[in-house]
């Protein structure tokens, strides 16, 4: 039986109904909300996280908006997410343009397709004892 997505999910994706074909699906704990196959965001504790790297990164900061971090083995680990502004959950257009910088992020990411494996050699059949 399928999980039934919790309002605040729902929510957040309405939000980002601009940006089209966002699917949510739970893992780790909450949510991880993608588009194309592609994780672009997560929502933890109904805190909707966006994802960063060194190009988007300083928008984040200059927001103050902090990291998602969990504790591990003792120690804080902080992930590539970073804490949405308030006003996205408000302000579909804001939603809009926060959501596309996180997707344009997670697309600048993406690990390149496998090849795939080539088929394994066979032996040829060994010459029967007849044929002598």
């Amino acid at each position: 039986m399928p999980t039934a997505i919790p309002e605040f999910i729902a929510h957040t994706i309405e939000q980002m109904s601009a940006l089209g074909g966002v699917q949510a699906k739970k893992m780790f704990g909450g949510w991880g909300l993608f588009k194309d196959g592609l994780m672009f965001a997560v929502v933890i504790q109904d805190e909707l996280y966006f994802k960063v790297d060194d190009e988007n990164l300083a928008r984040f900061e200059s927001r103050h908006l902090k990291p998602f971090t969990y504790e591990a083995k003792g120690r804080q680990v902080a992930l590539r997410y970073f804490q949405a502004p308030a006003e996205t959950l408000e302000d579909p257009h804001a939603m809009a343009e926060w959501a596309a910088n996180a997707w344009a992020c997670a697309l600048r990411n993406r690990k390149p397709a496998k090849p795939p494996k080539a088929p394994k050699a066979t032996k040829p059949p060994k010459a029967s004892a007849a044929r002598r």
